[in-house]
C-alpha cells in the first residue's frame, strides 16, 4: 500500500522545518499512518540517525519502511515513553504528531469514520479495543450523550440530538452509520447537514479512542523525552486539540493557567517556537482539502537562565 493512497502528509515542509532535523539525531513520529512524514524525516537523517514511529492502527503496519534506521511500534502514543525505553531510548531530538484521522480511515467504509458511506458504527482507531461508537450510542443515557456531543462535538443542539438518538434506539438497535444519520436527520440544519454530522461523528470518535486524554499523556511524556534543544511539532484539526497544545506550550498546563515566579517569569517547561499556529497554504488546500483545518504548532524546552 503506497503512502500517497493511504494518507497525504499535511504541511510536510512546515513540519520538517519545525523539527529542525539534525542528521545524527533521534526522532519520533507518533502518528505514522501512511508514512509520508516519516519518509521525509528519514531522507534528512544520516546513517547514524534514528526514527521511531507509533501507530495503533494495524492497517498502518502495511506501510512499514524497510530501513535499518527505522522502527515501527504498533501502539497508542499514550505509551510513548515506556515503549521507547524498551528500545533503549531515553531522549529524543524531535517529535512529530499529526493528529486526527488518516485519509485511509476515512475512505474505508467498514471503519465508520466517514459520513459518506454506510458501514458499521465503529470509529475505533485500534480495533483491539472493545468499545465502539455503537456501544456508546446504544448504552449512554440521554444526559451523558448530550454532554458528550456538546463537549467533544461542540454541537449547538446536542440535547435534541441525544434525545433523538435515545428515541430511535428504543425502536431498534443503532449499529450502522446510516442508522445513526437517520436517527438525527430532523436535527440537521438545512445547508449544514454535513457539518453537523461531522461534529456528531467527531464527538463519538474522540470518546471511543480517548483522544484528548491520550494527547495530554503524550505531550507530558514528550516534554520529559526532549533533548535541551529538541523540538515538538503538533498538527491538530479541531479547536479542542489545538487549545490543549497551545496552552501546554505556553503555560505548561492544559488549562492555560499562568504561573509565575517571584520576578514575574512564566513557570513553564515548554515554550512556543512560533507565536501563532501555522496553517496550510492555499496551494496545499487546493491539492489536499483535508489540510484546510490543520493548525501546526512548534514547541521547545524553555531555556534555563
Amino acid at each position: 500500500m503506497q503512502e500517497n493512497s493511504y494518507h497525504i502528509p499535511v504541511m510536510l515542509a512546515e513540519a520538517l522545518e519545525g523539527l529542525n532535523i539534525r542528521p545524527g539525531g533521534t526522532y519520533v513520529d507518533v502518528t505514522f499512518g501512511g508514512g509520508g512524514h516519516s519518509r521525509a524525516i528519514l531522507d534528512r537523517l544520516g546513517p547514524d540517525g534514528r526514527l521511531y514511529a507509533f501507530d495503533q492502527d494495524e492497517d498502518a503496519l502495511r506501510n512499514a519502511i524497510p530501513d535499518p534506521r527505522f522502527t515501527l511500534i504498533n501502539e497508542n502514543f499514550r505509551h510513548l515513553r515506556n515503549f521507547l525505553r524498551l528500545h533503549g531510548v531515553r531522549q529524543v531530538d524531535g517529535l512529530l504528531a499529526d493528529l486526527g484521522v488518516s485519509s485511509h480511515q476515512f475512505d474505508v467504509a467498514e471503519r465508520g469514520f466517514s459520513t459518506r458511506f454506510d458501514g458499521d458504527l465503529d470509529l475505533r482507531m485500534d480495533r483491539r479495543t472493545a468499545t465502539t461508537a455503537a456501544t456508546l450510542v446504544c448504552t449512554l443515557s440521554e444526559d451523558d450523550l448530550a454532554r458528550l456531543l456538546k463537549l467533544y462535538g461542540e454541537l449547538p443542539n446536542a440535547r435534541q440530538m441525544a434525545r433523538a438518538i435515545v428515541k430511535a434506539r428504543a425502536e431498534h438497535e443503532i449499529t450502522t452509520t446510516a442508522e445513526l444519520k437517520q436517527a438525527v436527520v430532523h436535527h440537521l440544519p438545512r445547508g449544514m447537514e454535513n457539518k453537523y454530522l461531522a461534529m456528531l461523528f467527531q464527538a463519538l470518535r474522540i470518546e471511543v479512542n480517548g483522544e484528548l486524554e491520550a494527547l495530554k499523556e503524550m505531550l507530558l511524556q514528550a516534554q520529559q523525552l526532549l533533548a535541551p534543544d529538541g523540538r515538538l511539532v503538533v498538527i491538530s484539526y479541531h479547536s479542542l486539540e489545538d487549545r490543549l497544545v497551545k496552552n501546554f506550550l505556553r503555560t505548561g498546563n492544559f488549562e492555560g493557567r499562568e504561573e509565575k515566579d517571584f520576578y514575574g517569569n512564566l513557570l513553564s517547561p515548554m515554550q512556543p517556537v512560533v507565536r501563532k499556529a501555522l496553517q496550510a497554504s492555499d496551494e496545499e488546500v487546493a491539492r489536499n482539502p483535508r489540510s484546510r483545518s490543520a493548525r501546526l504548532r512548534v514547541g521547545a524546552l524553555r531555556s534555563q537562565q
